[in-house]
């Protein structure tokens, strides 16, 4: 029988642990690409540590209510790259790993003026994905031709590929229509991430904060802390 899981998440700036986690415990990982996007959601800012507790990093938009994640722009006016490789530094150089990790995103950040969030999210959750050593498949709703909203959207996606199960975060059985998966044959699981505790520098622990903080931390021993 098939027991291929999928998992579905917009693509956040550099998530949360719980967000890899997801993808490690499926073999598709789509990028919910084709929605409405909602602006300072996670999907253009995200936490991380510094000697004052949690800060925001942001990624400045331009973007109309309404619009799909695929077509929100990022504000290329203003020299957000250059302040946010500046906060990591300030923040993580005296971490175990700031070197390599600090590398990665520096590439990443500078490797082209990147005119869509989307697709600099994207460039950066693979890249960790990597880095990480996660080899599940990923794909972009928007490439599978796929329609719906909320639940219908989800199953027309599992359903696209050929999936059996729908691997969601815990966040979605408050939106989602859980006899509807259960009518088109597909079973619904929802993520048992339990999140660690890992090393951090500045004090008390803070759970919830960008991978780059584990990352930052913990080099290759993070995917065993995601584990």
């Amino acid at each position: 029988m098939n027991n291929k899981i999928v998992a579905i998440h917009q693509p956040n700036f550099l998530p949360w642990l719980g967000f890899f986690y997801k993808m490690l415990k499926s073999d598709v990982f789509v990028f919910l690409d084709n929605v409405q996007f909602s602006k300072n959601s996670y999907q253009n800012r995200v936490k991380i540590k510094s000697s004052q507790g949690a800060i925001w990093l942001t990624v400045p938009v331009l973007h109309n209510f309404g619009q799909l994640t695929t077509e929100v722009q990022i504000n290329n006016k203003e020299p957000w790259r250059e302040k946010h490789l500046k906060t990591l530094e300030l923040n993580y150089k005296r971490t175990a790993f700031f070197k390599p990790v600090f590398e990665l995103l520096q590439e990443i950040y500078f490797k082209e003026e990147w005119e869509l969030l989307a697709d600099f999210n994207i460039e950066l959750i693979t890249n960790i994905s990597k880095f990480l050593g996660i080899k599940t498949e990923m794909i972009k709703a928007s490439s599978l031709n796929v329609s719906g909203k909320s639940t219908d959207l989800l199953i027309d996606i599992v359903k696209k590929l050929d999936g059996s199960v729908y691997l969601s975060g815990r966040g979605g059985a408050n939106y989602q229509d859980e006899e509807k998966f259960k009518a088109n044959g597909i079973e619904l699981k929802y993520s048992d991430f339990v999140h660690p505790v890992y090393p951090q520098l500045w004090g008390e622990f803070i759970e919830g904060l960008s991978i780059i903080d584990l990352l930052f931390n913990c080099g290759e021993k993070s995917l065993e802390y995601i584990k």
